[in-house]
């Protein structure tokens, strides 16, 4: 395949990447940073904060450019996608593999700086981030593919700072799966007429009218989860007073979901303050150690 990628099309790479639409970095920045605080017991090395973070960017990038690639034929047919520039024709497919596989490279240029227990973690990563597209057509569990994904930086971090997998860092992986699922259902329900008609699968097809009682449902595993993971690693009551402040959020959540499928919309968008509500408590119960 000869080289297609052209940097007068940056403004629709950039839009292929998702780079104008930052909340898919932030579900994905939070829990990584979560698990950097809890790994280091406080706050992490500058080095590893900064290699996560700009891996969050790029890998995030890139599986926003391997689903428009999978979903190129289809993203047509659903009113939220119509106007992607691969559905459009504006960037060919050609380049959204040549821009995908240079956003890996850049990826993996980072993890020169990390121990190779953590490398070969990362391969799980990229397996996972380009499986979960083409999962659509195969299950209605997509969405389980994506918190899978959407959590690796999770155990990856432990390895990196402390060259070990504690049985803490699986709860917390299960943790941020569930919610992931719970936010992406919602995210789902957008488009679920549309999905219909496509033949695309999603747990908002699988769950059916009983989708919002099992996004609260995950939601509430997703806590009781969480809890426990502040109990293995000894936090204070501030950890647990912001755990207790998602409660009232997922409510409001389940609120605007009812109002029909933009509501669904903010409802997802809204889970960025999810995450950083139980950031925040975590970071504040290490900062108030040192005091």
């Amino acid at each position: 395949m000869s080289w297609q990628l052209c940097w007068q099309h940056w403004p629709e790479y950039r839009l292929l990447m998702r780079l104008d639409k930052p909340i898919g970095i932030f579900l994905l920045l939070w829990p990584t940073w979560w698990a950097l605080w809890l790994a280091a017991e406080g706050m992490p090395d500058i080095k590893l904060l900064v290699i996560f973070s700009l891996g969050v960017v790029l890998m995030r990038s890139a599986g926003c450019v391997i689903n428009d690639y999978a979903d190129r034929h289809v993203d047509g047919l659903v009113e939220r996608t119509t106007q992607r520039p691969l559905a459009q024709g504006r960037v060919s497919a050609a380049e959204a593999i040549q821009l995908f596989t240079l956003l890996l490279l850049l990826s993996a240029g980072l993890l020169f700086w990390l121990n190779w227990q953590t490398i070969l973690l990362s391969a799980v990563a990229v397996v996972l981030a380009t499986a979960y597209p083409f999962m659509k057509r195969y299950t209605h569990l997509p969405q389980v593919v994506l918190g899978a994904a959407f959590s690796w930086g999770m155990p990856m971090a432990f390895m990196a700072t402390q060259l070990q997998l504690p049985a803490l860092v699986w709860y917390l992986y299960l943790a941020n799966l569930l919610w992931t699922v719970a936010y992406d259902t919602y995210y789902a329900l957008v488009d679920k007429p549309d999905d219909l008609r496509a033949g695309i699968k999603s747990t908002a097809i699988l769950f059916g009218r009983h989708a919002l009682l099992v996004i609260a449902l995950l939601q509430l595993l997703m806590l009781l989860l969480l809890a426990y993971v502040g109990v293995l690693a000894q936090l204070s009551v501030v950890y647990f007073a912001a755990l207790c402040c998602c409660l009232p959020a997922f409510f409001y959540q389940y609120r605007l979901a009812m109002s029909g499928r933009a509501g669904c919309f903010q409802a997802f968008l809204h889970n960025h303050y999810i995450g950083l509500l139980v950031f925040a408590g975590i970071a504040l119960h290490y900062f108030l150690l040192t005091l």
